[in-house]
């Protein structure tokens, strides 16, 4: 089906969006200019949305908040659901029980990109290894974009992608959801642990949500697997697609993994060194998997290994990821705000645990559902103390109470204050939440600006009072 055919199937097409964030702006503004007859519905007032949502109505997009009536829910044709919506929400259901078609951003994306695609997903990992893919492509000289779940809608691209492009798209499992046709090219599962138990019944069901990656890939397409966790190593024999699988934890008999520091591409009994980790800016060993699926992907994409090399040598990595903000007499601030899971909260200990000294831990926000206890012997052996925030702070202090001594902030600025007091010479304060940021903040971004910020404030404090004191 070619790209105009696409387009006159939108006119006059009657659809719904459900979600008034970034995709459902975005759905709404691509189905109103190819002529549908839109509607954008969230459960908040209109007074609530934001400026570029409310100005939708002068693109002829309506505007519903509240109950969607159902006399307009009768002549809906389709619906376009944004991630941060529930797929058994009523008026989907309604209208996919009445023949319409019922599907995600990221799917009306897909019937409009030209080229071909980079799907990323993965618990952890997803925006640095979609990031870093997005480097190496453009750095080989490929047309690439990068979008989806790691900020730009994949909608957005539609208009500026090409015949040439790669488009390089992060993918949650909340968008693999409502996909029905899309089909990467090149599909990296990263691994997949415990997360979003608070929308899923069954870790069995957030799992398929992301194997839901690879459903649409042939035989010429490649999927890139991590040999080391267990649900995705499971995933190679029951693909279609050819299968890469990468490992830091053992060698194989094909495919990328970590011998000593070299990184290694092994292929038909071949060897060849890739890059090796004095050469990774990046802290930790789960990003020498995020690089080696990187590598994976780049191969598959027709990426010099040369080329690669020298992009991950020059990658310094993405906000909010272990991101080193500065010291403090002798005390180091980190800030992983994209750490909303106890996974990447135990990874992002991990990697802190090459440095020298303790790690003081903020923790807290709005729970998962999930259990903290994984994090228990690296509290034990590298924590000083933990620093808790938050709606779910109670929980988390009941959990893991003996583990290292414990306080209360009321605030991020607050837990800034206590976590240098708590620090000893050559220590890091870490913000790695273990918890999404909704009961206080926007999104992760937000909560990390908040925390870097009041680094910075209480550093210049100190530097002021420092320096009054010697001209005093």
């Amino acid at each position: 089906m070619n790209n105009l055919l696409k387009e006159l199937e939108l006119k006059d097409k009657k659809a719904l969006v459900l979600g008034a964030g970034k995709s459902g702006i975005a759905s709404a503004k691509f189905l109103a200019q190819r002529g549908a007859v839109v509607a954008l519905h969230d459960k908040k007032q209109i007074a609530e949305w934001t400026e570029e949502a409310r100005s939708l109505k002068n693109e002829n997009v309506g505007l519903i908040d509240g109950q969607i009536p159902s006399w307009l829910l009768d002549q809906i044709d389709l619906v376009v659901i944004s991630p941060g919506v529930p797929t058994g929400t009523i008026p989907a259901r309604y209208v996919d029980r009445k023949d319409g078609e019922v599907i995600g951003e990221v799917e009306l994306a897909y019937r409009f990109l030209k080229g071909r695609i980079v799907g990323i997903t993965g618990s952890n990992g997803k925006t640095t290894t979609t990031t870093l893919i997005g480097e190496i492509l453009k750095n080989a000289g490929i047309e690439t974009q990068v979008g989806g779940n790691i900020g730009t809608p994949l909608i957005s691209l539609a208009e500026t992608s090409t015949d040439k492009t790669w488009t390089v798209c992060e993918l949650s499992s909340f968008q693999l959801e409502t996909i029905r046709d899309f089909r990467p090219n090149v599909a990296v599962a990263l691994n997949v642990t415990p997360n979003h138990l608070d929308r899923y019944d069954l870790f069995s069901d957030y799992a398929a949500a992301k194997h839901r990656l690879f459903m649409n890939q042939t035989a010429d397409d490649t999927a890139i697997l991590n040999a080391d966790d267990e649900i995705t190593a499971n995933w190679a024999d029951g693909l279609k697609a050819k299968t890469t699988v990468f490992s830091v934890k053992k060698e194989l008999d094909e495919g990328l993994f970590l011998r000593g520091r070299n990184l290694i591409c092994r292929t038909s009994g071949e060897e060849k060194i890739l890059t090796t980790r004095d050469e990774i800016f990046l802290r930790g060993l789960h990003n020498v998997e995020n690089v080696l699926a990187s590598f994976a992907a780049g191969l598959a994409c027709g990426a010099s290994p040369d080329s690669m090399r020298e992009t991950v040598k020059n990658f310094k990595g993405v906000e909010h990821r272990i991101e080193f903000i500065t010291e403090i007499e002798g005390v180091k601030f980190y800030n992983d705000s994209k750490a909303t899971s106890v996974d990447a909260t135990q990874k992002a200990l991990e990697a802190l645990a090459e440095e020298d000294g303790k790690v003081i831990l903020i923790l807290g926000g709005r729970g998962k559902n999930a259990p903290y206890a994984p994090l228990a012997d690296l509290i034990k052996e590298n924590v000083r103390k933990l620093v808790l925030i938050g709606e779910d702070a109670g929980n988390i202090e009941n959990q893991l109470k003996d583990l290292a001594e414990i306080v209360r902030a009321e605030s991020v600025p607050d837990a800034v204050l206590k976590g240098f007091q708590a620090a000893e010479k050559n220590d890091s304060v870490l913000l790695a939440p273990a918890c999404a940021s909704f009961d206080m903040f926007k999104g992760f971004e937000e909560r990390g600006i908040v925390f870097k910020k009041a680094v910075y404030s209480f550093k210049g404090r100190l530097d002021r009072s420092e320096a009054e004191t010697q001209s005093a």
